[in-house]
């Protein structure tokens, strides 16, 4: 098929396309770099542009007639998200919604969409399943909340099939090393305790230790982002073989605290961490941690790599290569 892979320049989008290259895919990458980065395109036809720029996605759709698009170019910082909501909703939604009105302009209804865990908020229980109540607390959550239900009205109205994926906590590399986590600032906490690890940063700091958890530090569900990006590629198949719109979590299912990631990071890198405590962030839960049986069963998805040293080694060996 012939992909438009909206973002690809980034984390997710990058990995996403060596792996539709590696499908055999035909790829079209939309990205403005405005994060991204172009040396991480390995393969297809690159694009600088913008959602925004409608001209542009019109040319794309023009030239390039995509069959089904995939969208990585969302703003992703919580707290940004709350410093400066407007940002975020001009390009979460707005741009989306440009993004899809060019599609159905051109008759494209096949469309895979990167939401989060976000949409959930304070979860009531876990693992979260997708019948969990959506009450997201941050416009970054809010702004792929509305998309979603955007999409569930499209639907409706055009027949335009959606696939939505909402992530845990993307994590690793590409185990070739060829790829993995660039951002800046980096706010993710396995690539910012490697930092740490290879001298980069001076220390790491943990937000509390006094959640009811076994080492009293937050449990979160590390994704693997090869597992992550079969899940899309599983999610174009299911759709291109005629499925129904449809959302699914993401995950592992197991969740790994914060001491547990620490932990690996030593036992992968041989390196002393120094440490620093903090007290909590508000609105950190004690949980986050995926039910991810509705995507194992619709669309016959299961990680490669759920286990935690994977995911660290293959992170270490990307990181060991930014500081060699």
């Amino acid at each position: 098929m012939r992909i438009l892979v909206v973002g690809g320049a980034g984390y997710i989008g990058s990995h996403m396309v060596k792996m539709l290259l590696n499908a055999k895919h035909d790829v079209i990458t939309l990205d403005n770099l405005s994060s991204g980065h172009r040396d991480a395109v390995l393969g297809g036809v690159f694009i600088e542009g913008d959602l925004a720029d409608v001209t542009c996605l019109d040319h794309v759709f023009q030239q390039y007639q995509p069959e089904a698009v995939m969208h990585f170019a969302s703003y992703i910082q919580v707290g940004e998200s709350v410093k400066k909501p407007d940002i975020y909703y001009r390009n979460n939604v707005t741009n989306t919604l440009n993004l899809l009105d060019v599609m159905l302009k051109y008759d494209v209804k096949q469309f895979i969409f990167s939401s989060t865990a976000a949409v959930f908020g304070e979860p009531d229980y876990v693992p979260i399943d997708e019948a969990h109540v959506r009450r997201p607390i941050n416009p970054y959550g809010r702004s792929k909340w509305m998309i979603e239900q955007i999409l569930a009205d499209y639907d409706k109205a055009f027949n335009f099939r959606s696939v939505c994926l909402r992530y845990f906590n993307a994590a690793g590399a590409d185990p070739d090393g060829e790829l993995g986590e660039r951002h800046n600032p980096e706010t993710h906490l396995i690539p910012l305790i490697l930092q740490a690890a290879s001298g980069r940063l001076e220390h790491i700091q943990v937000f509390g230790r006094d959640y009811d958890t076994p080492d009293g530090t937050c449990i979160r569900d590390y994704i693997h982002i090869v597992d992550l990006c079969s899940a899309h590629l599983a999610a174009l198949n299911y759709l291109a073989q005629g499925g129904e719109s449809d959302c699914f979590n993401l995950g592992n299912g197991e969740g790994f605290s914060v001491q547990e990631v620490l932990d690996a990071v030593q036992q992968v890198s041989g390196k002393s961490i120094r440490v620093i405590d903090g007290p909590r962030r508000m609105g950190d839960p004690a949980r986050l941690v995926a039910n991810a049986h509705h995507a194992h069963s619709k669309l016959g998805w299961m990680p490669n790599y759920p286990d935690l040293m994977s995911i660290v080694s293959h992170a270490w060996k990307w990181e060991c290569k930014q500081v060699s």
